[in-house]
Order: structure tokens, then sequence, then C-alpha cells
């Protein structure tokens, strides 16, 4: 896949076709439904053996409300004779990673946003080059030229909120500074309204606050991945330490959640729906959630966070989940069958309120025709680079997790928790990219030559004697 570079985009909605890295909501549950084969023959069809196939999945939610069960019925109508089981998975970040370890995936899984493409052929299998015709982030996750996944949805990052809260707090303008967001927390605040949730308690959801946000406020789609040419990245002066300290403010001036150690996604939906809170920072993801939380269409918004002070607004393009095939299924065909399915066919990509990866479709969302009003300037997010992962992982930080974000934010000193977290990436950057090797080796060869040519100055000087 091409580098990309944040972009100017002038979007018509037919071009609306998004994305941003968002994770969406996780429980754990599991529930069965029916499904057929992806492309069998006649003769495979009318033997009148059934397949079945487990699906893992973060979205607990559409498995317990029966819209998972809908796909699964109208997969089945197509291809007779095929069993699907659901299996959610409550934090699906870190659970899958535990399940990589034991082999146990299913048939049709999420794949890891923190496992380096490079170790993709040891878990999933190769997908049909067929399935990315006209599909957006066909080479996220690919290595040698097989592709292991494909995107779920797409999305873009801002602020997701209620309107009628806002006008109980008599805000009529949307904030277009950091100055004016704060402002606007301390009206929702005067009226009883939590301004902002940050579902701290549920740890993935600070993401958003971090890498996030990070990745695109600068405007620079590869921040992260040059994050690999030093090794002192997180620092108070830079983007790392901007973001932690807006949400450091907002926390200090009792603007967010008054519990922030429960894990209370499922009942922020319904306070953001009822306008018992005012505020979200996710993906548009979330929208269609809210809305099945009690809230209605025409009483949510949505708008590019500010960030800072400055006039100029980015805002993110990034892939959601991508969809896999376990390499250890016994039904591969018909698990890709599925993932095609879901992506281009079910539903799921308007039933959750994200952006077609399918570029020949459209977004009918109307909060993001009104995001659009804005006129941000998208960076377009990257692939993380396997350094960047390797590195990630040999220093223990499990980006999109939130967890080191929840650290940093209850770090009394965030100088020294920064410090300690650079020793730990400057060491990770050693033994990843060989530097203490490759310092050695300049330094031995640096002493070689020094030695020769004092070897040689010791010769001319014998011979200027005689």
């Amino acid at each position: 896949m091409p580098v990309l570079t944040s972009k100017r985009i002038t979007y018509t909605l037919a071009a609306a076709a998004l994305c941003s890295s968002m994770l969406t909501s996780c429980a754990s549950h599991q529930t069965t439904d029916k499904i057929p084969s992806p492309s069998p023959s006649q003769k495979e069809e009318n033997t009148g053996e059934q397949k079945q196939l487990t699906v893992l999945t973060n979205r607990i939610d559409l498995v317990e409300n029966g819209v998972f069960q809908k796909y699964a019925d109208k997969f089945e109508a197509k291809h007779p004779g095929a069993h699907v089981e659901f299996e959610g998975l409550t934090n699906y970040a870190s659970d899958i990673i535990v399940r990589l370890s034991t082999r146990s995936l299913g048939d049709v899984l999420l794949l890891p946003n923190n496992l380096p493409n490079e170790d993709l052929i040891n878990y999933f299998e190769p997908l049909n080059d067929s399935l990315f015709e006209h599909t957006r982030f066909a080479d996220f996750k690919s290595y040698r030229g097989e592709r292991y996944g494909i995107a779920t949805g797409a999305s873009t990052d801002g602020i997701v909120y209620n309107k009628t809260a806002f006008l109980r707090a008599g805000i009529t303008k949307v904030p277009a500074t950091l100055e004016e967001f704060y402002a606007a927390c301390a009206k929702l605040k005067r009226v009883g309204i939590v301004p902002i949730y940050l579902n701290y308690g549920a740890q993935w959801p600070m993401s958003s606050w971090g890498e996030n946000l990070v990745s695109y406020m600068t405007g620079n789609a590869n921040y992260l991945n040059q994050m690999t040419a030093s090794d002192q990245p997180f620092t108070k002066e830079n983007p790392w330490g901007q973001t932690i300290a807006i949400v450091k403010t907002l926390i200090n001036k009792g603007y967010v959640e008054k519990d922030l150690f429960t894990n209370n996604w499922e009942l922020s939906k319904g306070e953001v729906a009822k306008g018992n809170a005012g505020m979200y920072f996710l993906g548009n993801w979330v929208i269609n959630q809210v809305i099945a939380a009690g809230g209605s269409s025409e009483d949510l918004g949505f708008f590019p966070f500010p960030y800072d002070n400055t006039p100029m607004r980015y805002a993110p393009l990034s892939p959601d989940w991508f969809l896999g095939v376990s390499k250890f299924s016994e039904n591969k065909e018909l698990a890709e069958a599925w993932a095609n399915f879901f992506v281009k066919e079910s539903g799921y990509v308007d039933d959750s309120g994200f952006l077609p990866v399918d570029t020949t479709k459209t977004s009918q969302l109307p909060q993001i025709r009104q995001f659009l009003t804005f006129d941000p300037t998208f960076v377009e997010r990257q692939p993380p680079s396997d350094d960047f992962l390797n590195i990630s992982a040999k220093a223990q930080m499990a980006f999109w997790s939130g967890d080191y974000i929840q650290e940093w934010i209850a770090a009394p000193d965030l100088k020294t928790s920064f410090q300690n977290y650079n020793v730990r990436w400057a060491e990770a950057r050693k033994l990843v990219l060989g530097l203490e090797a490759s310092n050695q080796k300049q330094s031995n060869e640096h002493s070689a030559n020094n030695a020769a040519a004092a070897e040689s100055d010791k010769k001319k000087q014998q011979q200027s004697r005689h």
C-alpha cells in the first residue's frame, strides 16, 4: 500500500466513504445463527451436509439484539446447509491475543490491531483478490502480495453530541476552538449535564485521546511510524503531551463522568441518548449505537474535535476492524464467503453507522453531512509499520487498547511517566532495529581505523628518522 499523506478532500456525499480507527463496543456472549457456503458447487449444496462456522466478534450488542441473527438468516437463504455461531469477546483487543496463543480463533474473526503484518501468515488464510474490487484499504493487512483482512467499515472521529442537551445549556453554536469547547463543557456542567463521557473505565475508548488523535492532529499521516526514529517520542511539548493535557483538564474541571473506574460503556450510550451526558469523542460508528439506546437521529449531531485554538482543523479517515479467515478453519471457503457477505451485503455498515469501504456506495448518515459542512482537512490513516508494532510490543505498549493512556492520565507527574516510557521505547528500538549491534560494529570499525592510522603514523616517523 502506498504511503498515505494528508490531503484536502472536497467531498460530495458520494465520495464520503472515509474511515477512522476507532473501535466498536464489546461485551461477552454467544448466539447461534445459520449461514451457508461461499460459492460451493451444486454438488456440494445438494449433499445435505451441514457446515458450521464460528465467528468471533466484538459486537455483543448486535448479537444480543438479533441483528446478527438477521444477517445469518439472509446468508443461509443464499447458501443452504450451513450454521454460524457467534462468539462475543468482552475486551476483544486483549482477549484475541490470548486466543492466538491457543489457536482458538473460530473460523472468521477480526484481525488483532497490534499483530505485525509479517505474522498474519501464521494465523490467517489469504483472501481471494475478488473480495477487494472497489474496496478501500485493500492492502492494509497484506504481506508479500497476499491480503489477509478486509475492512468491515470506515469512519472519522469527532464529537458526537446531543442537540437538546446543548440547547438546555444555552449553547447555540458548535465550538470551533479548544477554548470554546471548554466553555461549552462549563455550560453543560452548570445545568447538571455530564459534559463529555470519557468511558475511562471501559479502557479501549481512551485510545481516542491517544494514538488516534495524535496520528492526525498534526496533519502528518505518518506520525506514529516516524516515532521509530526517536528514542524520546513522548514529551509534554509534543502532540502526546498536548492530548493528555486536554483529558487531564476535562477531569480536573469535573467535565467528565463521576465514576471513572467502572466499565459503563453500555450505560453511557443511554446517557448520551437521553441528554444526561452531552458529548462523546469517538467515531461516527457510535451514532447508531446511541440511537439504538433510545436516542433519535434528529437529536444527534457530529462535528470535528477542536483540539487547539487554531482555525485549521484536521480529521482522520480510518478503517475499522478487519475481518479475516482463520488459518485453522476447517471450512475456509465458507468462511471467506461469510466475510464477503458480511462486509458487502449484510447491512452491517449501515446498521453500525459506518461509512462504506465499497467505493461504489455512499453513507446515508445525516450526521456525516453535518460533519462535512465544517470543511475539515482529512488525514488518511497509514498502516502501522512492522517496526512500529515490534518496538511497541518490546516496550510493552499496547497501542489501541487504551491502558497506557489511563496510566498517563492518572500519573501525578506526566513528565516522569513519559520519561519512563521513553526509556522502554529506546531499549526496544535497540533490540528491534539492531541499533546496539550496529553501534558496536561502528565502534569496532572506528577503533580499527584509528589503530591502522596510528600504525601508519608510527611507520612514517620511523622512516623519517633514517
